[in-house]
């Protein structure tokens, strides 16, 4: 790919009191390292006598010159070196999707980039050149996700829709780094508010007598409660294996585990009561037997006869690990990690429901 190197000469504009001011015109524009914007012109904020005669003003402006040319050399040094940015007329036509899918490999190949991908390839119909990229057709991704209806019938919630522009303002980063566009894009990208709430979750009573409540699939009772314990989605309890059941540095014991859903490679420790619930150590998987359809069928019914009449998910006992830490104290970057979230925003949401609740306990005393 050839680089068309922007030019700088070094000119003089006349003054009205006898001097001239010079300046670096820059020519293909550049954008402004102070302003982000794009200019041909830089003022040195130096001065040449206009018409000089005497020996001591023309050595004065040999000086001032000398100084000038030392500048302008300096500047198309910075430019070679993207520290001001050049001009690449053939990236503008280059494909920015083979780049995207070519990129994203060196981050993850996993479902969450591959569905990124694909929704931003939809997004612009199969179609975009690093000319396309601007900063309202980036934001304009956003728009189209938070648009799109769900395999549920639902419009796709905020934390998933920014999950997505988070991909994309990665792979503009790494486009901007490597030279093919001249201003970093995903800087300027908003996400969208986020206004997702958890699903329903337990009291830390309504946990206790879950506990105390036989189910009629008692691995389905101990995977719950595990959950409840460490965040774990089902599908990572699922693969759980004794074998990721480890000793950790600290000399405690620990679940080395690559997430089913995110592929993220995470050291999370378990505490003794966890374990308990995991029984007897063997070979294999920790829960055997335990099935997404005994959950459909049994953890309803086991949930009504605890007393709990409130819509219960196998994926509530995670929201229910995550808000009952916050509410413990536990501070919410622990929690992310503890988690496995990738960034700490999506976990903020629990907070906000801890805090909500606060606010109805101070409420509840009144003098009047």
């Amino acid at each position: 790919m050839t680089n068309l190197c922007t030019k700088v000469s070094l000119r003089k504009k006349p003054l009205t009191n006898g001097m001239s001011s010079l300046y670096l015109d820059f020519y293909p524009p550049i954008r402004s390292p102070k302003t982000g914007k794009k200019t041909r012109r830089e003022t040195l904020g130096m001065y040449i006598y206009t018409d000089a005669k005497e020996r001591f003003k023309i050595e004065y402006n040999r000086q001032i010159m000398q100084s000038a040319e030392m500048i302008r050399c300096q500047r198309s040094v910075d430019i070679i070196n993207r520290k001001f940015g050049f001009i690449d007329r053939n990236a503008d036509k280059a494909d920015f999707l083979e780049y995207y899918a070519r990129k994203m490999k060196e981050y993850s190949n996993d479902s969450n980039w591959q569905s990124a991908y694909k929704l931003f390839s939809q997004y612009c119909n199969g179609k975009c050149s690093f000319g396309d990229l601007t900063v309202d057709f980036c934001q304009g991704f956003l728009d189209f996700l938070l648009g799109l209806d769900t395999q549920k019938g639902r419009k796709m919630m905020a934390t998933t829709a920014n999950g997505h522009l988070r991909r994309l303002r990665s792979i503009l980063h790494a486009a901007f780094d490597d030279g093919l566009i001249d201003e970093n894009i995903g800087t300027k990208l908003k996400m969208a508010r986020n206004d997702a709430k958890p699903k329903e979750y337990l009291t830390l009573e309504e946990v206790k007598a879950l506990s105390a409540t036989p189910c009629k699939a008692e691995v389905l009772r101990r995977a719950s409660l595990f959950s409840c314990l460490t965040g774990l989605r089902i599908s990572d309890i699922l693969n759980l294996k004794w074998e990721n059941i480890v000793i950790g540095m600290d000399g405690e014991w620990c679940m080395h585990i690559i997430t089913q859903k995110t592929k993220t490679e995470a050291m999370l420790p378990i505490s003794d009561e966890a374990l308990a619930l995991c029984g007897e150590r063997q070979e294999g998987t920790v829960f055997k037997g335990l099935s997404k359809s005994m959950v459909q069928l049994h953890l309803g019914e086991w949930i009504r006869e605890a007393g709990i009449t409130k819509h219960v998910t196998f994926h509530t006992f995670r929201h229910t690990f995550a808000t009952l830490q916050i509410a413990a104290g536990t501070d919410i970057y622990t929690v992310s990690k503890l988690l496995t979230h990738s960034n700490v925003s999506t976990t903020q949401v629990y907070a906000a429901v801890v805090n909500e609740k606060k606010r109805e306990a101070a409420a509840r005393i009144s003098l009047e």
